[in-house]
């Protein structure tokens, strides 16, 4: 099992650790497992070798606590629930800041979690007060001091810190304190999808790795290249950013099927994939199908990324092209690594595509040089590494699976599996109003 957090993981502990410098991480989803067959997605479908971080969305927050949410948490853990105004009222509050750091700490040995991935969109927006801005780094400073002094106590490795935030530069500017974001987060998981979506008023790319001809106003922001340049221009650590990847197209229902470029008009979102069921996005294992059923691709040379139409119906998107120019473009930006949201709409089976499975990860672990990277423990000198295969996983009837702590393997990042834990073990605490960052 690959190594699973209620966060991400240590960016620099990882350079030291492995034969490759980069982060893999991966979002599981837990209304997945709500999908139609086949394409009903648990974790006992997580190829433990694909990433080398698992993060599993979402727990939730009761009483300034950390907490399970749905009916089935204790087994897979989290389901979405919006927090913004909880998470608003907790920071602002030292007692309530340390209540909840408190539960955390507890909430993440209880389950065997390695730490938290924080995901409010966004403090002082949508809502939110002024000072979130403020306590949002005061939250995050008290929390890694908390996290230091407690592994001191417990003679345990300390829990690691990450956090999901916005792309879009209004919403940066107004939401982080970024010099002290990079102090305190191991992994800053900067979310550069969404760019563009049903809730403008024309086509656009979900996300693209530059700035398109059609871009005017703010909308020259809207892309992975100005993001991630933008964060380390304001002063985070650009070893400490990774790279948000979706394996999933936003879409669009045409005004007029003749005009179906990059820019045309919309009459709203896109109808609902088969699979995923929500209108204005399908997953690439959906978008496959679409190709399958006659869509027209045309390559954006000017974004480096696809889209597709038939008739009134039009996706943006990536494919195993744009990930590999991508993941080329954040090695030689030096930045941290990728992240990628999610696991369940990347072919994960191979039979949608006809790509092998999970084509679009896969794109990312071997550009990563995460094929055969050699991870340790932390005593990695007295340490010998094991090989990490996929035989290593077993079904099982519930969400148990055996896995052995803390012994690291090749090929990323991952554990050995032989004593009994949840599979599962990874939340998300997640703030969010929509999907728009």
């Amino acid at each position: 099992m690959g190594k699973v957090l209620f966060v991400t993981a240590l960016a620099l502990l990882l350079h030291a650790q492995l034969g490759s410098s980069f982060i893999l991480s991966c979002y599981f989803t837990n209304w997945a497992q709500y999908r139609p067959p086949p394409t009903i997605y648990m974790p006992n479908d997580i190829d433990p070798c694909l990433c080398t971080h698992l993060l599993y969305a979402f727990a939730t927050i009761k009483n300034n606590h950390l907490a399970t949410y749905e009916w089935n948490d204790v087994e897979l853990y989290g389901q979405f629930n919006a927090l913004k105004n909880k998470f608003s009222q907790m920071v602002l509050s030292s007692a309530n800041r340390q209540t909840f750091i408190n539960s955390v700490i507890s909430f993440l040995r209880r389950y065997e979690f390695d730490g938290l991935d924080i995901d409010w969109e966004y403090p002082a927006n949508r809502g939110g007060s002024y000072q979130d801005k403020q306590y949002y780094s005061v939250f995050l400073e008290e929390m890694r001091a908390a996290f230091e002094n407690e592994a001191k106590q417990s003679n345990r490795a300390r829990l690691l810190m990450s956090a999901a935030v916005s792309a879009g530069k209004d919403t940066i500017d107004s939401a982080y304190q970024i010099p002290k974001l990079g102090q305190s987060l191991d992994m800053i998981n900067v979310m550069t999808y969404d760019f563009h979506g049903s809730w403008d008023p024309m086509t656009g790319e979900c996300s693209p790795l530059f700035k398109g001809p059609e871009d005017q106003g703010g909308f020259i922001y809207f892309n992975v290249d100005y993001a991630m340049n933008y964060w380390k221009s304001q002063g985070a650590p650009a070893e400490k950013l990774i790279v948000g990847f979706p394996t999933y197209g936003n879409t669009f229902t045409l005004r007029n099927p003749a005009n179906h470029g990059v820019g045309a008009p919309i009459a709203g979102a896109g109808t609902p994939g088969k699979y995923t069921q929500e209108a204005g996005e399908l997953a690439y294992f959906e978008i496959c199908g679409f190709l399958k059923d006659g869509a027209t691709e045309v390559w954006n040379q000017a974004q480096d990324v696809p889209y597709a139409y038939k008739g009134n119906q039009w996706v943006g998107y990536d494919n195993m092209k744009s990930f590999q120019l991508k993941v080329e473009w954040l090695t030689k930006s030096n930045f941290g690594g990728a992240m990628v949201w999610t696991l369940d709409m990347d072919d994960y089976m191979g039979t949608f595509c006809n790509q092998g499975k999970y084509p679009l990860i896969n794109v990312l672990k071997k550009g990563l040089n995460l094929e055969q990277a050699s991870a340790w423990t932390a005593d990695s000198a007295r340490e010998r590494p094991t090989a990490c295969t996929p035989t290593q996983k077993t079904r099982t009837s519930s969400t148990t699976v055996p896995v052995a702590r803390p012994t690291w393997s090749t090929a990323p990042a991952v554990w050995s599996l032989t004593a009994p834990v949840p599979v599962a073990t990874g939340l998300k605490a997640r703030v969010i109003d929509s999907l728009v960052n």
